[in-house]
């Protein structure tokens, strides 16, 4: 994708939808934490599904370990993993009570150091809760950014750092959500939806899909 065509690429996905949003539900920066964490390798219908369980009986990271890793289980079962991410957000939520007081804390270093948090959890975390503009590259934005050409890398960190740097200053906060939901009802992985893409315009695939 040519830098003459990115700041168009990016006016028309904010014209078409101004303020974009995670589709997890959460309240709290720490019910956001817990939820990202619960999504890998799975979808946010089915985190949903199971946070709408856990939340309201436990919404704090005290709460949670009150539950212990059994008792956690029991609400999030129906979630890939959950065995593993049990364990995971039970020992996070131990570290929160005892290193940071129970809150969230807003450093990249500090959110790293939880269990089960990776770079692309913590950029969420930054992102939708401390409203910090980074890039969490999911397998949604790595295509995306492949595909079109705006950020093309080998790995997710190769794409999350040609994104800070190709991104104009004005769309940097919401340009993570803009490209996962491209990728998740657009710009699909088995076959982009090309007829119906605002952007195909600027995108460098070739390719272009016909309607059906």
């Amino acid at each position: 994708m040519k830098k003459s065509e990115i700041e168009p690429f990016f006016a028309t996905l904010q014209a078409a939808n101004p303020n974009p949003e995670t589709e997890l539900e959460y309240d709290t920066p720490f019910e956001l934490l817990a939820a990202v964490l619960l999504s890998a390798q799975a979808t946010d219908v089915g985190v949903n599904k199971a946070t709408r369980r856990l939340f309201p009986v436990a919404s704090t990271p005290q709460a949670i370990l009150d539950l212990g890793v059994e008792g956690l289980e029991g609400y999030i079962k129906t979630i890939g993993l959950y065995r593993s991410k049990a364990k995971h957000l039970i020992e996070a939520c131990r570290m929160l009570v005892e290193q940071h007081g129970g809150e969230v804390p807003r450093t990249r270093a500090e959110l790293e150091a939880l269990p089960g948090v990776g770079r692309k959890t913590a950029n969420v975390v930054l992102n939708v809760a401390f409203g910090e503009p980074t890039m969490a590259v999911d397998t949604h934005i790595f295509r995306v950014g492949n595909r079109t050409g705006l950020a093309p890398g080998r790995t997710p960190l190769e794409v999350e750092l040609k994104l800070e740097k190709r991104v104009p200053p004005a769309y940097r906060l919401h340009a993570h959500h803009w490209l996962i939901l491209h990728g998740r009802y657009v710009c699909i992985a088995r076959k982009p939806q090309c007829w119906r893409c605002a952007v195909s315009t600027y995108c460098d695939y070739k390719p272009k899909t016909p309607a059906p």
